[in-house]
């Protein structure tokens, strides 16, 4: 407990430096090179998922809220300097709906959409090993399927994607196929009907499999505690993907310790 350990003032200088080289993608791709060499290729399939990152919250008026939107800054932040820097026009709000288990008798209960502000981390991990292959970073209002592509491995070894409902569209079904991909992704309630008893079943089992990237988010956001307390998207990509980096580390600790498959 005596040693000499850096000081926070350290630590942001460090990860400054990072962000004005843009280091922290390259650092990950060299990892990942290390873990194909180590004998953990990107095989069975990829999960594609998006977890949101949360920020401290802005506390804006409608008006400084509609300029951001519009990519302005507002006229009473450009007389203070100091309050500008702190305000992150980077991030967004966002509502996060929280699926509604049935009560006991069957009765269906409402949904609950929960307000987030801060980014969103977008991964694709193998199903094989459960290590992070690709990842983006964007504000939190952004839409998960549109980032389908940036977040796809193709040098996973088997074809088959898995991802939720927010993934498919038709435009994400061609671009796939067209990769050589196979689609696993969920399929989507039809309107004002109820669900078909195959999409359903289907649905399910396709979840057994997706779960296990929200392990990754869990690992990400309880054990390491997973929080942007920078200002601006460019930090937050720094500070994400050197999470993303250091999970990928542990999981590496992990299958080490695992026995050797027959």
């Amino acid at each position: 407990m005596a040693d000499p350990v850096p000081d926070a003032n350290t630590i942001w200088t460090f990860r400054e430096a990072l962000k004005r080289t843009g280091a922290v993608e390259r650092l990950f791709a060299r990892f990942d090179e290390a873990l194909r060499a180590a004998g953990y290729m990107a095989m069975g399939g990829q999960i594609v998922d998006a977890t949101i990152v949360c920020a401290p919250k802005q506390r804006n008026t409608e008006e400084e809220k509609a300029a951001i939107r519009d990519g302005r800054i507002p006229e009473e932040w450009k007389k203070h300097p100091n309050k500008l820097a702190q305000k992150d026009r980077d991030a967004r709000w966002t509502l996060k709906t929280t699926k509604a288990k049935p009560a006991k008798d069957g009765a269906k209960r409402v949904d609950l959409a929960i307000p987030a502000f801060g980014y969103k981390n977008h991964v694709g991990i193998d199903r094989r090993h459960g290590l992070i292959r690709k990842w983006m970073v964007s504000h939190a209002a952004a839409h998960d399927g549109a980032r389908l592509k940036e977040v796809l491995d193709k040098r996973n070894l088997a074809s088959p994607v898995w991802a939720d409902t927010a993934y498919r569209s038709a435009k994400n079904e061609a671009m796939l196929a067209k990769r050589g991909f196979v689609s696993c992704i969920h399929r989507k309630k039809p309107k004002r009907r109820p669900m078909p008893r195959h999409i359903a079943q289907a649905n399910a089992a396709k979840s057994k499999v997706r779960a296990a990237v929200e392990n990754v988010f869990a690992h990400e956001k309880t054990i390491m505690g997973l929080f942007v307390r920078t200002i601006g998207i460019a930090r937050a990509v720094v500070k994400i993907g050197l999470a993303n980096l250091a999970y990928n580390m542990r999981r590496l600790v992990w299958l080490y310790r695992q026995p050797a498959r027959a």
